[in-house]
């Protein structure tokens, strides 16, 4: 594994993935403090997998080097093997970012976005959606679930109109629910439907009247503290295979929001972000 590992970061070039490539470099592929950055691991943790004195890394924790490595599929399947891992199957909920939809996001830097699982689990956020929705580094486990955050009533920059909540709190509930009967064996799935069932009457409500709804383009208004009220376009757009819901925000150009989106697109300046497994 950590041969593996060693070649498939040698191989990444540092562009690729969104990082600086200045400096003095021994090789083109990326330093192992730029692989644990991305992956959201200490660097002494990447250099003991790769020196083979880290012997039995998480799921997670493989996920987020593949997603990290720009890794394929198959590329995915052989270093769960090479740790021992079970490859994750049909009954799980993938986390999965195939390298040509790391490539396209990459492009829109100027644009907030995040790419949640099927369960709506954050996996992956641009710095403008950072900046936007404010700092996130703080939440862990639940709370970097979109629907855990809506149901329970966590603070959100997000001035939602009752119309718009409905709209969207009926899409969510039926989501996860399709998600259920597509990942039968994903227990973390099950385990969030149940808990929200028992903390939230609105959603146990729309759980029990079997709700339908499809994600289309609606509008939120954000209240930032520092640029002030903007009104963006969003749409959730989803990957072919991957069973990825991807946020993107936009606002109509020369609007007195793109300017404000404009002036928040100075303010973030961190590279993406990944939900850090635990190590």
């Amino acid at each position: 594994m950590g041969r593996a590992l060693r070649c498939w970061r040698d191989r990444t070039a540092p562009a690729a993935v969104g990082m600086p490539a200045g400096g003095t470099r021994r090789a083109a592929g990326l330093r192992r403090e730029e692989l644990a950055q991305l992956a959201g691991l200490s660097v002494d943790y990447v250099v003991r997998l790769e020196q083979g004195r880290a012997t039995s890394p998480s799921a997670q924790v493989l996920s987020a080097l593949a997603r990290a490595l720009r890794l394929s599929q198959a590329e995915r399947e052989h270093l769960y093997l090479l740790a021992g891992q079970a490859v994750p199957g049909p009954g799980k909920v993938p986390t999965h970012i195939p390298p040509s939809v790391r490539r396209l996001l990459d492009q829109l830097d100027g644009t907030p976005l995040i790419v949640c699982d099927a369960s709506w689990n954050r996996i992956l956020w641009n710095p403008l959606w950072a900046a936007l929705f404010g700092d996130v580094s703080a939440w862990r486990g639940r709370e970097r679930n979109v629907a855990w955050r809506l149901f329970t009533g966590l603070p959100s920059r997000v001035d939602y109109t009752s119309e718009q909540e409905s709209r969207f709190t009926t899409v969510l509930v039926a989501d996860l629910r399709a998600a259920t009967a597509r990942y039968p064996a994903d227990t973390g799935l099950r385990s969030l439907i149940r808990d929200l069932r028992a903390v939230s009457t609105d959603f146990a409500r729309l759980w029990d009247t079997g709700v339908v709804g499809v994600h289309g383009s609606h509008s939120k208004t954000f209240d930032h503290p520092d640029v002030g009220a903007l009104t963006l376009d969003c749409d959730t757009l989803t990957a072919p295979g991957s069973d990825l819901r991807i946020m993107v925000f936009t606002a109509a150009p020369g609007s007195t929001d793109a300017d404000r989106l404009k002036l928040l697109n100075v303010i973030g300046t961190q590279a993406l972000t990944e939900d850090g497994p635990p190590q």
